[in-house]
């Protein structure tokens, strides 16, 4: 990072990814709070020229606001470190890593952490005949946000994918009961988020108004909270992550803490001041300003 008094942050957004708007607004939000806090800020649309708008605005630091593949999955965070240009949230490995769900779940296996069983098939046999015995989840296996996601029930015949499916997707175990997550900042986990919707948390419950309500600090026993922040942590740490990172669970609540398992970490959690991670470090009196702030103070190659 420059000596200069003002570190001038380029924030990438937008990008080629299916969760492109969401990244738009992600990363208007994060430098308007940047410059609220001081910060001298050029708001960069990641296309196909990157590389030539970085070099033409020479940031000290550049804030990743990208989301899905490209930004998310080690692709941009590798251009940042032949760049050496200092950048937040995770670094190539651990990006990578989180953007796989099968291989996620491996390092969570390899953890002590609990998930449902999985598996990657290709979607011609996902479309022949079920897998494994429903219920089950079929998703693609490096996308965030439920993208494409199926829900395949008991009684249920083999589901049709759409055509914009990718040719190897993941099998998971339904995994029954309430949606919870969990940030981690730096080395500390914040508040869990108990996520209430009338269906399945999907793209449209993430991101559309009034599809999803919002509980933090979740109203669960405080043995799930701690269970939450202590594997959330745990997850961070295993994938290697750093910065920012968010981990979501489902927690069938008959079952107590047996019934806790793990789905995925998100390595570049949204970033509007209504998203999830925001709003769990607003509970520990970290205002949006201030949580934007610490990410561009936290920035560095190598990561």
């Amino acid at each position: 990072m420059s000596s200069r008094q003002s570190p001038k942050v380029a924030v990438i957004k937008g990008g080629p990814s299916s969760e492109r708007e969401v990244s738009l607004s992600s990363g208007l939000e994060c430098a308007k709070a940047l410059r609220g806090e001081g910060f001298e800020v050029v708001e960069i649309d990641a296309g196909e020229d990157l590389c030539a708008q970085l070099a033409a605005c020479q940031p000290d630091v550049v804030f990743n606001a990208l989301h899905g593949r490209f930004g998310e999955d080690g692709c941009v965070q590798g251009l940042l470190e032949w760049l050496r240009l200092p950048y937040t949230h995770s670094g190539v490995l651990a990006s990578a890593l989180a953007m796989d769900k099968e291989k996620t779940k491996e390092v969570y296996r390899a953890a002590g952490l609990p998930v449902v069983p999985s598996t990657l098939a290709s979607r011609l046999e996902v479309e022949a005949g079920h897998v494994m015995d429903p219920p089950y989840v079929v998703k693609p296996y490096n996308e965030g946000s439920s993208v494409g996601v199926y829900i395949v029930r008991e009684g249920s015949n083999a589901p049709r994918l759409s055509e914009d499916m990718p040719a190897v997707v993941m099998v998971e175990a339904y995994a029954p009961g309430r949606e919870l997550t969990c940030s981690v900042m730096g080395d500390k986990a914040l508040s869990v988020t108990d996520i209430l919707t009338d269906g399945w948390y999907d793209y449209d419950a993430k991101y559309k108004a009034g599809g999803s309500r919002h509980v933090c600090p979740a109203e669960i026993p405080a043995e799930i909270t701690a269970a939450c922040q202590d594997y959330a942590l745990r997850a961070h740490k295993a994938l290697g992550c750093r910065g920012l990172s968010r981990t979501d669970f489902r927690w069938d609540e008959a079952r107590g803490i047996d019934g806790l398992v793990l789905l995925e970490t998100n390595t570049q959690p949204g970033m509007t001041p209504t998203s999830l991670s925001p709003e769990q470090a607003q509970k520990s009196g970290i205002s949006f300003g201030q949580f934007c702030a610490w990410m561009v103070e936290d920035a560095s190659c190598d990561r």
